[in-house]
């Protein structure tokens, strides 16, 4: 069998195996049982919301998928777009200025109009308003007697905001333009800006005024006295086509929340040490939305949940060997191909070298884009581009690096250029080879962490929760497991490398 046909194979079955799940859900939409897919952003608050709404609808009688820790709002939404996710909580002057890109931020009914062609519709707000704050440590506040942001002008203090903050509408740029600020920005995951500020690496950050870590970090909220942020009143924002029964169990869930208790459900998750399950259940329990569980105790999060440590194991063992053996499939031909026309090597090792100058992160929301859904589709597509370059790259290299005269002697015993290959070139490059698939696989490990933030699993999931706690226990879950993965895998591959370098 040539190597096209297995390729073409591998293809297909990858095809039809990333579909299935996907068929077995519009199967599922087709006949009597609904499946509503919940998601959320990366951040506590946001796992809260989506857990209360997931909690809500299953009551209802519906079956609730969860795909939590999107990485950030513009993949939120485009999964909503795409039909990726049915739901997840979102922010009213998040999607006025940084999704709809209003001047202003717009009443619920004028959303909802600019909303229609996108198919979606924002319910009525839970009730607490999360706006966006600036904080800095309360001792450093009250010793340059700062209150308000526009204190902050003329101080050229370290800044630790969000990412997103940083280039959102209603962020950093006008904030900055409004009060004439000089400081100097390190862009940082807003988990980790809490210890930027408390180590002294940074002194002002961007916060959630309803984040419990203000209170935990001692931190002190400035005075928006210009009144620059508007209102982030969160909601369930929903496709339109999910069942009217869906959207009236949402609905309760209106005006049910504000800000004090919106700060006490963060800290139980933050501070406290409570799993997302477990807060969303008492909320609803204490509500008197859920009948109340006498059984149930409000237990802290468990050091190693080893059943679920081991499913994200397989899911990343997963994610990290199907791209390369793709990649191989695809890669090895071409590099041989490329040793037979030299002179396109340069132009197709270039090209596929600039795959891996695109940052990994917009790589997946480019995958994203094309593919117009989140999962494990888009996150080894990825993968699978990543790993192209070293076996390509080596398979080309060890090939050319074969001794002319070895060659020469095999033309000379009357071997055809297909014997040739296969039974000197391939044989002495196969070291080279395997070194390029041994350098593929162990970046992959470390890639795949990155595919949580758009909902395709593996270890990437307990480091992108843990980040979203402030949890470095929950952080090491992932990254030892995966550390030690791409340990084993190097070392195994190693091995074979050897072991062919030792049979030439």
């Amino acid at each position: 069998m040539t190597w096209f046909r297995i390729l073409f194979l591998a293809v297909l079955l990858w095809l039809l195996g990333l579909g299935f799940s996907s068929e077995i859900t519009a199967k599922a939409r087709s006949t009597g049982e609904t499946t509503l897919v919940v998601g959320s952003k990366r951040f506590t608050e946001s796992y809260i919301l989506a857990e209360i709404m997931a909690q809500l609808l299953e009551a209802e009688g519906f079956r609730v998928e969860r795909r939590l820790g999107l990485g950030g709002t513009m993949i939120a939404f485009e999964a909503l777009r795409s039909g990726s996710i049915d739901l997840y909580p979102e922010y009213t002057g998040t999607l006025s200025l940084n999704i709809l890109r209003a001047e202003k931020d717009l009443p619920l009914r004028q959303l909802n109009r600019r909303l229609v062609s996108y198919q979606m519709e924002l319910l009525d707000p839970i009730g607490f308003n999360n706006t966006y704050a600036i904080a800095l440590p309360r001792p450093l506040a009250e010793e340059h007697k700062i209150k308000t942001i526009e204190d902050l002008a003329g101080f050229d203090w370290v800044a630790a905001f969000g990412h997103e903050f940083v280039e959102r509408q209603d962020g950093w740029p006008g904030l900055r333009d409004l009060y004439g600020l000089s400081l100097r920005l390190r862009p940082t995951e807003q988990a980790l800006a809490y210890q930027a500020l408390s180590s002294g690496a940074a002194q002002v950050m961007d916060a959630y005024s309803t984040d419990a870590s203000l209170d935990q970090f001692d931190l002190r909220i400035l005075k928006d006295n210009k009144n620059y942020f508007p209102k982030y009143l969160a909601a369930p924002l929903v496709r339109q086509d999910i069942p009217t029964r869906a959207k009236r169990a949402l609905g309760q869930l209106a005006d049910r929340i504000d800000d004090e208790q919106m700060r006490a459900l963060n800290r139980m998750a933050a501070v406290d040490g409570l799993n997302f399950t477990q807060v969303a259940s008492f909320f609803l329990q204490e509500s008197g939305l859920l009948a109340r569980d006498q059984d149930q105790a409000l237990l802290l999060r468990p050091s190693v949940d080893y059943a679920e440590l081991g499913r994200l194991t397989l899911q990343h063992l997963y994610l990290t060997f199907f791209p390369v053996f793709l990649a191989c499939l695809l890669a090895i031909p071409l590099g041989i191909l490329l040793t037979r026309k030299p002179s396109l090597a340069p132009t197709v090792i270039t090209l596929t070298g600039l795959l891996q100058t695109i940052p990994s992160l917009a790589l997946l929301v480019l995958m994203i884009w094309y593919y117009d859904q989140i999962g494990l589709l888009p996150a080894m597509t990825a993968l699978f581009l990543y790993s192209l370059l070293p076996i390509l790259r080596n398979t080309y290299a060890g090939i050319k690096n074969v001794d002319p005269q070895l060659i020469e002697s095999a033309r000379g015993i009357g071997l055809y250029p297909r014997e040739i290959l296969w039974h000197v070139e391939l044989p002495l490059a196969m070291p080279i080879i395997v070194s390029g698939i041994r350098t593929a696989t162990v970046i992959n490990v470390g890639m795949a962490t990155i595919a949580a933030f758009i909902g395709a699993g593996g270890l990437g999931v307990p480091i992108v929760t843990g980040l979203a706690l402030n949890d470095t226990r929950i952080i090491l879950q992932g990254a030892i497991p995966a550390a030690a993965l791409a340990i084993v895998l190097e070392f195994c591959l190693e091995r074979v490398e050897r072991w062919l370098s030792l049979k030439r």
